[in-house]
C-alpha cells in the first residue's frame, strides 16, 4: 500500500454517506471555479441536503415538548399481604425481584416541542414495559384525573386550550370558555390553577395511569384497577411566580434536571401503587368508577404498592428515542385489560392512530419500540419497512393466516379468558352520578393553605380578563365546591382590575404587558 493510499485509507471514525461512500470533503459544493456555480451532479450534497430537509417528523399534536430516560421496573410480587397472582397473571408482576426493561417519556402537553417547561400545563408521564410477553405502555399525567369523560369532546378540548387560530397566542378566555360549558372540568381546572399545574421537575412529580382499567387472574377473574407513581425523590411544585422567574434563566429546565441527575448517578425512582375495586358499576358511590374526572378515595380504597421503577439511563439520541418513541393505552399484555371507560376506549383508537401517522406504520420496527423478544406477524409493507417479521423455519411466501404450507399459528390461550356479560341500549348520553363539584371541594380544603391562595390568585387574574358569563359560571361551580372557595373568587373578581388582555398563557403575570415593555426597553440602532 503506497503512502496516498494509507492516507485515503478508510478508518473506523471516517464520515460516509448513507450508501457507505467515504467522503473526503465535507466542506465545499463541486463548482465551476471556487466561486460557482454549483453543478447539478452533487451527489454528497444532495444526499445530505434532502435529508436534512427532512429531519423533523410530524410534531404530537399534544405532548410534544418531552424528555425520557431508561431503566427498570422492579416488581414486589405481593399486594399488601396476597400473592399478586390472586389478582393478576400479568408475568411482569410476578416473582418477587423480577426486572423488566422500561422507557419513560415525560411531557408538557398543550404547546409545542421547544415551549417552556415551566408553563401551567397538565404534565405526561408514559411508560414503556419491554416484558416478557411483549410491550406494555401505560400512558397517564402527572395529576390523578381529567378534564373530561368522554373522548368525543377531547378535540373541541385542545382546541380550546391550545393557542388561538388567528393570533396564535394561548387565550386564556378560550380556555375557561370551554371550561365553564363544561361542569366536569371543575375538578382538573381547581388542581391545574394550583401549584400543583407547576412541577418543579420531572423527577419530582407523582405519576397517574388516570383512566381506570382492569386486572385478570388465571381463573379469568377480573377486578378494576387505577396506578400511581410517587416519586422517592419527595414532590415539589412551583408557583407562577417562582416559576417565571426560573423560566428566565432556563426554559429547559427540567429536561436538563432529568439528564443531569441520571448522568451524576442519581437515578430517579418512583413506585407504583394500585387501587382495586370490584368490577361492577358500585351504585353504593357517589360517582361512577369509570369517570375519569374522579379520584377513587383512598380511605375506601386503599394503596397498595406493588413494584418500584428506576431510571438509571439517559438516551444516546433524542431524536430516535424520546421523539420517535410511541405509546397507546391499547398496548396490553395477558393479566391486563380494559375497563369500560369511554374514554379509555377513545384514547386507545387516537393514540396508536396519531403514531402512524406520525412515525409511519411501520413504527413498531424502530428499536425503542420494538419488544424485547421475538416478533412474527403477516404485516407486510408500508412506508419504511426495513424487515419481514418471519418466525424461523417460517415459509417465507405464506404471509397469511390460516394455512397448511408452514405458515404462523395462532398461540394458545394462557389462562381463562375473560369474558364479561355486557348488556343495555345503544344511547347517545353522559353517565350517571355526575357529581362535578363534589370532589373540587374536597381537593380545594385539602389544599394547604398557600395553596388555596395561589390558587385564588391565579384564577382571579385570569377569569378578570373573562366574559361576564364565563366569570359567572365558574364563581358558581365553585361556590358549589365550597362556599369559601367561591365566596373568595366572587370577591376577588369584583376587586381585580380588567386593564390587561386574555392572550397569554395560562396563569402568566402581566405576559400580555411584554409587547409594549420590549419596545420601550429596546435600544435604537443605526440601521448598516
Amino acid at each position: 500500500m503506497t503512502q496516498q493510499d494509507d492516507a485515503t485509507h478508510e478508518q473506523d471514525m471516517t464520515l460516509t454517506n448513507r450508501q457507505g461512500h467515504p467522503i473526503t470533503n465535507n466542506q465545499n459544493l463541486r463548482t465551476v471555479g471556487n466561486r460557482g456555480p454549483a453543478t447539478l451532479e452533487n451527489y454528497d450534497f444532495l444526499e445530505k441536503m434532502s435529508h436534512f430537509d427532512r429531519e423533523r417528523v410530524p410534531e404530537r399534536v399534544v405532548h410534544a415538548r418531552g424528555a425520557g430516560a431508561h431503566g427498570y421496573f422492579e416488581t414486589y410480587g405481593v399486594v399488601g399481604n396476597e400473592p399478586i397472582s390472586k389478582y393478576t397473571r400479568a408475568k411482569v408482576f410476578q416473582d418477587k425481584g423480577k426486572k423488566t426493561p422500561v422507557f419513560v417519556r415525560f411531557s408538557t402537553v398543550i404547546h409545542g416541542g421547544h415551549s417552556p417547561e415551566t408553563l401551567r400545563d397538565p404534565r405526561g408521564f408514559a411508560v414503556k414495559f419491554y416484558t416478557e410477553d411483549g410491550n406494555w405502555d401505560l400512558v397517564g399525567n402527572n395529576l390523578k384525573i381529567f378534564f373530561i369523560r368522554d373522548a368525543l369532546k377531547f378535540p373541541d378540548m385542545i382546541h380550546a386550550f391550545k393557542p388561538d387560530p388567528i393570533t396564535n397566542i394561548q387565550n386564556v378566555e378560550r380556555f375557561f370558555d370551554f371550561c365553564a360549558s363544561s361542569p366536569e372540568t371543575f375538578h382538573m381546572v381547581t388542581f391545574v390553577y394550583s401549584p400543583w399545574g407547576i412541577p418543579a421537575n420531572y423527577r419530582m412529580m407523582q405519576g397517574s395511569g388516570v383512566n381506570t382499567y382492569k386486572w385478570v387472574n388465571s381463573e379469568g377473574k377480573a377486578v378494576l384497577v387505577k396506578y400511581h407513581w410517587e416519586p422517592l425523590q419527595g414532590i415539589k411544585n412551583l408557583t407562577q411566580k417562582e416559576a417565571e422567574e426560573i423560566q428566565q434563566k432556563n426554559f429547559n429546565h427540567a429536561t436538563q434536571d432529568l439528564y443531569d441527575a441520571i448522568e451524576r448517578g442519581d437515578f430517579p425512582e418512583w413506585e407504583l401503587h394500585v387501587q382495586i375495586m370490584e368490577d361492577g358499576s358500585h351504585p353504593e358511590l357517589d360517582f361512577d368508577p369509570l369517570d375519569d374526572t374522579k379520584l377513587w378515595p383512598n380511605d375506601q380504597f386503599p394503596w397498595y404498592p406493588v413494584g418500584k421503577m428506576v431510571l438509571n439511563k439517559n438516551p444516546e439520541d433524542y431524536f430516535a428515542e424520546v421523539e420517535q418513541a410511541t405509546f397507546g393505552t391499547g398496548v396490553l399484555v395477558d393479566g391486563l385489560d380494559f375497563s369500560d371507560d369511554k374514554m379509555l376506549q377513545g384514547r386507545t383508537f387516537s393514540y396508536s392512530d396519531t403514531q402512524r401517522h406520525r412515525v409511519g406504520a411501520n413504527y413498531l420496527q424502530l428499536p425503542i419500540n420494538a419488544p424485547k423478544k421475538r416478533v412474527a406477524t403477516n404485516q407486510h409493507g408500508g412506508q419504511m419497512m426495513y424487515k419481514r417479521d418471519l418466525a424461523p423455519g417460517q415459509n417465507p411466501h405464506i404471509n397469511y393466516e390460516p394455512s397448511m404450507l408452514n405458515g404462523l399459528k395462532e398461540a394458545t390461550q394462557a389462562g381463562k379468558e375473560y369474558t364479561p356479560y355486557i348488556e343495555g341500549n345503544l344511547v347517545r348520553e353522559s353517565i350517571d352520578r355526575q357529581s362535578n363539584t363534589k370532589q373540587a371541594g374536597e381537593t380545594y380544603r385539602n389544599f394547604e393553605q398557600w395553596e388555596r391562595e395561589e390558587l385564588l390568585e391565579n384564577l382571579i387574574r385570569d377569569l378578570s380578563v373573562c366574559h361576564e358569563d364565563i366569570q359567572s359560571a365558574m364563581i358558581a361551580l365553585a361556590q358549589e365546591a365550597d362556599e369559601e372557595y367561591g365566596r373568595l373568587l366572587k370577591e376577588g373578581l369584583h376587586n381585580a382590575k380588567k386593564d390587561s388582555s386574555a392572550s397569554k398563557p395560562l396563569g402568566n403575570i402581566h405576559g400580555d404587558q411584554a409587547p409594549q415593555d420590549a419596545m420601550n426597553k429596546g435600544h435604537d440602532a443605526e440601521p448598516y
